[in-house]
């Protein structure tokens, strides 16, 4: 058996592309086939195994995978013996936590928590719900949801936990959020023995630090432009970076070159103000990593 490979658990669904394209970011072709669990990568050292999100976490804490991408919420719902690595923070639809919910119909009497004292739940979470109902010292029965739980009430239960980054579902099923039960993210995992292989260790360290800088890279844009010094004050002041900004000596004494990093929204306001400013030859460029 080859040491010098990770087993690594991308998650199967919602997640999938999300995910591909973030490792696309960071250097790392993943590649699906309609009828594999294997996906390939083009890194020989790593072996990629497509497995639901739900299932990441119980499978890297057993051994059957030395590391995985999951949410934090499936952790928690397994009580998974896991090395949280590090955090990271992408979606199906946006860059932010998303939300275990509890919703009941608009129409319901339930206007509390208190309210749901013997009263039936549907989920996919169930530890998580059940452990949130007795944080709150009520009662009620919870069970599994197979899927479509937004349908499920009124007519099968009387309120629902379900995952949610918009909202738009819910409100589109005729249901309003009492509460937040649980924010989430998808956070890189480990198994314990694997964390102490000294190898796989150092891979995972690799493998997320170009994560990380394809996550901070989301929404940022470079630019570089030729700037005579007698401008420089004033471009400066206009351009607000992230960090400082490069700036180079050019051939000629009399300008120089400065690179910076913005976010992307603010490039089509900034560059007419960098132009007046006497800033020449601007040019945009994307970012696939920000590597402090």
């Amino acid at each position: 058996m080859n040491n010098n490979l990770l087993k690594l658990g991308i998650p199967k669904g919602s997640l999938q592309e999300a995910t591909a394209k973030l490792f696309k970011k960071a250097g790392y072709n993943i590649i699906f086939s309609s009828r594999s669990y294997t996906p390939m990568i083009d890194d020989d050292e790593i072996e990629c195994l497509l497995i639901r999100a739900q299932e990441i976490a119980r499978y890297v804490e057993q051994g059957v995978l030395d590391a995985g991408l999951t949410g934090k919420d499936w952790i928690t719902e397994n009580n998974a013996s896991v090395v949280e690595i590090a955090d990271m923070i992408y979606s199906k639809q946006s860059s932010k936590p998303v939300r275990w919910v509890l919703a009941v119909p608009n129409f319901s009497d339930i206007k509390s928590i208190k309210d749901l004292e013997g009263k039936r739940i549907a989920t996919e979470a169930v530890n998580m719900t059940s452990n949130y109902l007795k944080k709150h010292g009520i009662t009620a029965h919870v069970e599994f949801s197979w899927g479509a739980t937004e349908v499920k009430a009124p007519e099968l239960v009387d309120a629902i936990v379900e995952i949610t980054e918009t909202g738009s579902s819910l409100k589109a099923n005729g249901l309003r959020i009492l509460d937040t039960v649980m924010e989430s993210n998808t956070k890189f995992i480990m198994n314990n023995e694997s964390y102490q292989d000294p190898w796989k260790k150092n891979k995972v360290d690799r493998i997320v630090m170009l994560l990380k800088g394809a996550l901070a890279a989301e929404g940022k844009a470079g630019l570089m432009m030729n700037v005579k010094k007698e401008c420089l004050e004033k471009v400066l002041k206009i351009l607000p970076a992230l960090q400082k900004p490069t700036i180079s000596q050019l051939s000629d004494s009399a300008w120089v070159d400065v690179n910076t990093i913005i976010e992307e929204k603010l490039v089509r306001d900034i560059i007419p103000q960098l132009k007046e400013a006497g800033a020449t030859g601007i040019v945009e460029y994307p970012l696939n990593k920000i590597i402090d």
